[in-house]
C-alpha cells in the first residue's frame, strides 16, 4: 500500500512539477490528476449524482477545453477510466460525459448506433455548430438522475459536430436519429445542462 501511494505521488510529481522553460501545462490541477492516478485504466469512477448537493452543483457547472495530447499520460488514463466507467455493470449507459465522474473537462464517449459494430468512441472539445429544425421524440435517461426517464420532443434530428481527437485531429461530423440525441445529451452536460432542463422548457413552450 506504501509503494502505491509513493509511485502515485510520484506520478503526479513529474506530470505537474516541472521549472523553467520545460513546464508543460497541464489539462488537470492537481486534484483530478490525484483522483485520476487514483487506479488503473479499467477501474470505473465514481458517477455523481443530482441527488447529492455537491455532486449537483458540479453537475451545473461549465466544463473547460482539453487540449488534444497524444504524449498525455493523465489525459489518457483519464479517457480510459471514463470509458470503464460507462460500460461497468452498475452503469452501462450508452454515453457518459467527464463532469459526470467530477472532472470538469470536455470530454465524452458516445456509443455510434449509425455505425457497423455500434462502437463506443471518444470525443475532445466537442461542439454542435448546426441543428436542424427538424424535431424527434425519444425518451431520455441519465447515469446522473437515478430512477428516472423523461420523453422530450425538442432534440433535433440532425446535427453537424466539431470535435478534437486522442490523435490530435480536428473534425466535423453529421450526426442523425438516435446518436444525434446522445451527442446532444452528453454535450448538454459540458454546459451544465441536464435533460430536465429541456423538460422544463417545453412546458413553457407549451404554456
Amino acid at each position: 500500500m506504501k509503494n502505491s501511494v509513493t509511485f502515485l505521488l510520484l506520478l503526479v510529481c513529474l506530470y505537474s512539477c516541472s521549472s523553467g522553460k520545460t513546464k508543460k501545462k497541464s489539462n488537470f490541477n492537481k486534484e483530478q490528476i490525484a483522483l485520476i492516478l487514483k487506479d488503473v485504466d479499467d477501474t470505473p469512477m465514481r458517477v455523481y449524482k443530482i441527488t447529492n448537493k455537491t455532486d449537483s452543483i458540479l453537475l451545473r457547472t461549465q466544463s473547460t477545453f482539453v487540449k488534444p495530447d497524444s504524449t498525455d499520460v493523465v489525459l489518457q488514463r483519464f479517457v480510459n477510466r471514463l470509458y470503464a466507467t460507462v460500460r461497468d455493470s452498475m452503469s452501462l449507459g450508452v454515453g457518459i460525459a467527464a463532469p459526470q465522474v467530477g472532472i470538469l473537462k470536455n470530454i465524452i464517449w458516445v456509443q455510434r448506433f449509425d455505425k457497423e459494430n455500434l462502437p463506443f468512441e471518444v470525443y475532445l472539445n466537442p461542439k454542435i455548430i448546426d441543428y436542424s429544425t427538424e424535431k424527434q421524440t425519444y425518451r431520455e435517461g441519465c447515469l446522473s438522475i437515478p430512477n428516472r426517464t423523461e420523453v422530450l420532443d425538442s432534440r433535433s434530428k440532425t446535427i453537424v459536430i466539431e470535435y478534437d481527437t486522442m490523435k490530435e485531429e480536428h473534425k466535423t461530423d453529421t450526426i442523425s436519429d438516435f446518436t444525434a440525441v446522445i451527442f446532444q445529451h452528453e454535450i448538454d452536460h459540458l454546459n451544465g445542462i441536464l435533460y430536465l432542463d429541456h423538460l422544463n422548457q417545453e412546458v413553457k413552450d407549451a404554456e
